[in-house]
């Protein structure tokens, strides 16, 4: 049978990678191993003698430490969490699993702490934290950053024809400085989510040695294009496009669905509305759809579940998803492809110019002719329908 003697024991303390210090019963260092050399940068000759207060950033942690060994029922502790500090001032979390050590008497002689740096498990821990508030902060965000743009665009067509060129030049600079503030909101919340998925989790100074997370859009995003803003006296061929088409929205949010309806009905759609997928199906059974705008993550079922049903039930009906998440940890929207979902699917805030081509496309793919034009004050507009 294998034996080890006291020597090797001993070296194999020496070489462990976490720290491992042992102190006599007034507190001074009398073992110091390599890992606690390599951990805390001081050598054996800086320490040993030394009180162990050296090691911690006050004598009151130190005691602290002490004393959760003191009153345990055992003297031992595990994995007790403390703070302590390198050459350079440092600070080290770290786990100390230790126990006080007796002579043959059962008289206190010292302690033996085993400590290993926790840092990087914090560290895993915080990033998990963002991952979990960037999905919530993505939904929360950017539902009420659709209701915006969608009302900016809106406004942006208001405007058109009502005002002067000058006029027109300072209300356009105001109107792109919102959506450059939009930009920078989705840059911020687009660089939690990708701090999370790269594993980095990425800090700066804002107050003496405090620090925050470096959610600053790093430089060269693009803002989003202007949207539905046109010039003064357009009248482009394909300007009412979407005249007569007739497009459910579906979406829980209730700011989302009213200010979506109303820029679909600026382009003289025929839209119907409802906050929840059994709703949704109530109309699609009892009204002629020619295209569904969908909410993926809502009550009753999600964006898959709904597709899914919408393509038993009406299977030539387009739908278009649209999400405020950034990551679809469910993976809706990949299942929603395999399963033949063809068109665009959108993150929120959705650019209406480019929403405003899809629903083009689906019109074209149904081979449904545009409507004749007509005045706006006739635009046809249906009443919210309210799940």
């Amino acid at each position: 049978m294998l034996t080890l003697d006291q020597n090797y024991l001993q070296r194999l303390i020496e070489s462990s990678p976490d720290i491992i210090i042992a102190v006599d019963n007034e507190g001074t260092i009398i073992f110091y191993n390599d890992g606690a050399r390599r951990n805390l940068r001081y050598s054996a000759a800086e320490v040993i003698g030394q009180k162990i207060d050296r090691i911690y950033p006050t004598l009151d942690e130190a005691r602290r430490v002490m004393k959760a060994m003191r009153d345990a029922e055992d003297h031992r502790i595990s994995s007790f969490e403390t703070v302590l500090r390198d050459k350079d001032n440092q600070q080290i979390s770290c786990a100390i699993s230790g126990s006080l050590i007796y002579d043959e008497h059962g008289k206190e002689i010292g302690s033996i702490g085993y400590a290993r740096d926790i840092r990087r498990m914090r560290q895993r821990e915080q990033l998990a934290t963002c991952g979990e508030i960037a999905v919530s902060l993505a939904h929360e965000i950017n539902n009420p950053l659709e209701t915006i743009t969608n009302n900016l665009d809106l406004l942006a067509r208001e405007i058109q024809g009502h005002l002067s060129d000058a006029e027109m030049v300072v209300e356009t600079e105001r109107l792109d400085s919102i959506r450059a503030g939009i930009a920078r909101v989705q840059g911020i919340v687009r660089r939690l989510d990708e701090m999370t998925r790269k594993g980095i989790y990425e800090t700066r100074d804002y107050l003496q040695g405090r620090k925050m997370a470096d959610l600053a859009p790093r430089e060269g995003e693009a803002a989003p294009k202007a949207a539905g803003a046109r010039p003064n006296g357009a009248a482009r061929r394909d300007d009412w496009a979407l005249s007569g088409m007739s497009v459910l929205v579906l979406d829980d949010d209730v700011s989302v669905v009213s200010s979506l309806a109303d820029v679909l009905r600026a382009e003289r759609c025929v839209v119907h509305t409802a906050t929840r997928p059994s709703a949704a199906f109530g109309i699609l059974r009892n009204v002629k759809i020619d295209v569904v705008i969908s909410d993926v993550v809502m009550p009753e079922m999600d964006g898959y579940e709904f597709y899914m049903k919408v393509k038993e039930e009406l299977p030539e009906l387009p739908v278009i998803l649209m999400t405020a998440y950034y990551y679809d940890k469910d993976h809706i929207i990949k299942r929603s492809r395999l399963r033949g979902l063809e068109a665009a699917i959108f993150k929120k805030p959705v650019n209406p110019a480019k929403l405003r081509e899809v629903l083009i496309n689906a019109r074209g793919h149904r081979g449904q002719a545009p409507a004749a034009p007509v005045p706006p004050a006739a635009a046809p507009a249906a009443p919210a329908s309210r799940a």
